[in-house]
C-alpha cells in the first residue's frame, strides 16, 4: 500500500517569520498542498510529520527554539491540511527522526505500507531521516524532489547520493501525479 509522507511543513520552517525559516521554503507550499489533495482525493495513506517540542527541549541546545508545542510556529500552513482531517494523520515528534515516535513503525506495518513518496523540509535533516529511516525498515522509498528543500545545497547533496546508494529513488510531482 502507498503512502505520502509531508515532513514537517510546518510555520516555523516554512514562512518568512518563522522562528527556523529555510530562505524559500514558503515555495514549497504549493507543491505539498497540491500533493497531500491529491493523496486524500485517491484515498492514498497521508502522513503528517511535525516537530512537537516542549518549551525545554534537548533539540534547542543545537537548534534555537522552534516548534513549541501549541505556538503557532508549531502548526502546519492551513493549505497543508486536507478539509478531512481524518484522511491525514499527523504524527507528533520531539527529534529529528520520525521514528522517534515509537508508534511510527508498528502503524506503517498495520497499514501494510510498503510504498513511501516523501516530501518536505529539510533534506539533511529531518527529510533524511524519514527517507533513510523508511528504507532501513524494508520499504520502497521515492523522494519527490520538486516538493522538498534543502538548507545547503552540498549537504543536500551528500544526502542525496547516500539515499541512492542505498536503494532510494528520486521523482517528481509530475510523475507522482499520475500514480
Amino acid at each position: 500500500m502507498k503512502a505520502f509522507f509531508d515532513i514537517d511543513t510546518q510555520i516555523d520552517f516554512v514562512f518568512p517569520a518563522g522562528a527556523l525559516y529555510g530562505r524559500g521554503a514558503e515555495r514549497l507550499i504549493p507543491a505539498v498542498a497540491e500533493l497531500n489533495r491529491f493523496a486524500g482525493e485517491r484515498g492514498i495513506a497521508l502522513i503528517s510529520s511535525t516537530c512537537a517540542h516542549p518549551e525545554n527541549a534537548e533539540e534547542f541546545r543545537v537548534w534555537p527554539p522552534h516548534c513549541v508545542t501549541g505556538t503557532v510556529g508549531q502548526q502546519k500552513p492551513a493549505a497543508t491540511l486536507l478539509a478531512d482531517r481524518k484522511k491525514q494523520m499527523i504524527v507528533e515528534k520531539n527529534d529529528l527522526d520520525l521514528f522517534s515516535n515509537p508508534d511510527v513503525l508498528p502503524m506503517l506495518d498495520r497499514m501494510g505500507i510498503d510504498e513511501c513518496y516523501v516530501y518536505g523540509v529539510f533534506l539533511e535533516h529531518c527529510v533524511r531521516c524519514a527517507v533513510m529511516g523508511l528504507l532501513k525498515s524494508g520499504r520502497k522509498v521515492w523522494l519527490v524532489t520538486d516538493a522538498t528543500m534543502a538548507l545547503s545545497q552540498e549537504a543536500g547533496d551528500k544526502v542525496m547520493q547516500d539515499f541512492l546508494a542505498a536503494g532510494g529513488q528520486c521523482i517528481d510531482r509530475a510523475r507522482v501525479l499520475q500514480l
